[in-house]
């Protein structure tokens, strides 16, 4: 499993970083600043390695090679395109096997999901609301649902992956609010084995091909926040840390209806996650194709996409090696200006104050959201008008408001 993802309060960004300190400029520095986040780098020459069709399909799973083997894989990737229809083939061969080796293709029957809503709470702003849906018959994935108070539809909708800390830690839930505030609803979902799964008995390294699992939710979650009463299906957001960021990056590669992207601290072409919910299926590598986690984000472009980074997790060469292929790709569309990459190099894994600093602007230009409204006399985004609240008042289940009895039994499989 990944390391520990608990959001931190980040030290200070050395001279010359990446991300303007908003903490000391004003609202207009900090959307202007957003300009700078591109860095630039240089993509090292080297001989890489061949797929075969008779190798695979194989599983890549946490550190599957080197840095150093992880650019010269690249370079061979980009020197098996010379265009954007090549490139256009390629994408389409990798998301086929994406697919395949998550055994989703053909994707299941969607089911009607079932929404069910229950214990409304109203805060400064914005309200959060608990709510189950079913991805599959007797599946459920639950979650809140932020939304703003006082702005008009049509809205924007945001799918919110939590990582293997869950949904509950306060990072998590201030980010929501801030961006159900900007005028965008807002749905943080819990992984398999998570939440009230996990008060069930659902086990995340337990279950089955989660992976599979958890993508299909990740679906389904983006059917719900779509199906909302007024959200407009061209502004659809997505984002998460550490393993949400895996399923931000591999939904947006997959599903083309996800408008904007922003994975955090996870995008590496030489670590494949951790987890079995990340590199427990061979999603990478398969009998047509042959892929890492960087390119799989290079499937979002021409998209919006916004790549946080750190300088203490395998995310520490994303400026130098992840960042500038991708960007090529977003080249090839004509559409460079559409991906940037947000570096904190003395900061560590997790999606702390100055990581969310980054996404907010980007959440603001690319689903039109309110760029007033958050922010503070200081001239910063106020994430002090949010209310944190616990685990008891966040899971949806409880003692006046029993688990379904029409739930399958923990751990079992997708159909």
């Amino acid at each position: 499993m990944n390391r520990d993802d608990r959001e931190r309060l980040p030290r200070s960004a050395p001279p010359g970083a990446a991300v303007p300190d908003v903490r000391a400029g004003t609202r207009r520095a900090f959307l202007q600043g957003m300009g700078g986040l591109c860095l630039a780098g240089t993509v090292l020459s080297g001989p890489g390695r061949r797929a075969r069709a008779e190798d695979g399909p194989q599983l890549r799973r946490g550190n599957a090679q080197t840095p150093e083997e992880a650019q010269r894989e690249l370079d061979e990737f980009k020197a098996s395109y010379s265009d954007l229809a090549g490139w256009e083939q390629r994408k389409s061969r990798i998301r086929q096997g994406m697919l395949d080796g998550a055994k989703l293709s053909p994707l299941p029957e969607k089911t009607p999901l079932k929404p069910q809503f229950f214990n409304k709470r109203l805060y400064d702003g914005y309200s959060a609301e608990s709510v189950a849906i079913q991805s599959w018959p007797g599946f459920y994935v639950t979650g809140t649902l932020y939304r703003p108070l006082d702005t008009q539809p049509p809205y924007a909708g945001v799918v919110s992956a939590h990582g293997h800390g869950g949904r509950f830690l306060p990072g998590r839930q201030i980010r929501c609010a801030v961006l159900a505030r900007m005028g965008a609803l807002v749905f943080h979902y819990d992984m398999v084995g998570y939440g009230d799964s996990q008060e069930t008995g659902w086990s995340h390294g337990k279950t089955p091909e989660v992976l599979r699992l958890i993508t299909w939710n990740s679906m389904r979650a983006l059917d719900f926040v779509l199906s909302l009463d007024g959200v407009d299906p061209k502004r659809i957001g997505m984002t998460g840390n550490s393993g949400g960021a895996s399923q931000t990056f591999y939904l947006s590669a997959i599903d083309d209806r996800v408008a904007v992207s922003v994975p955090s601290c996870q995008v590496s072409a030489h670590f494949f996650g951790g987890c079995v919910c990340e590199s427990g299926m061979p999603i990478h590598w398969g009998p047509n194709h042959k892929t890492n986690n960087a390119e799989i984000a290079a499937l979002t472009a021409p998209r919006p996409q916004l790549l946080l980074s750190n300088g203490a997790d395998w995310t520490k060469f994303t400026p130098q090696t992840e960042f500038p292929y991708i960007r090529h790709v977003y080249r090839l569309y004509g559409a460079q200006d559409n991906v940037q990459n947000a570096h904190f190099p003395r900061e560590g894994h997790d999606y702390g104050p100055s990581k969310r600093m980054a996404a907010y602007p980007f959440f603001i230009r690319h689903l039109e959201l309110d760029g007033e409204r958050p922010w503070g006399r200081e001239g910063v985004i106020n994430e002090s008008l949010v209310t944190v609240e616990t685990r008891e008042q966040m899971l949806v289940f409880g003692p006046n408001n029993p688990y379904p009895k029409d739930a399958v039994a923990p751990n079992s499989p997708l159909p």
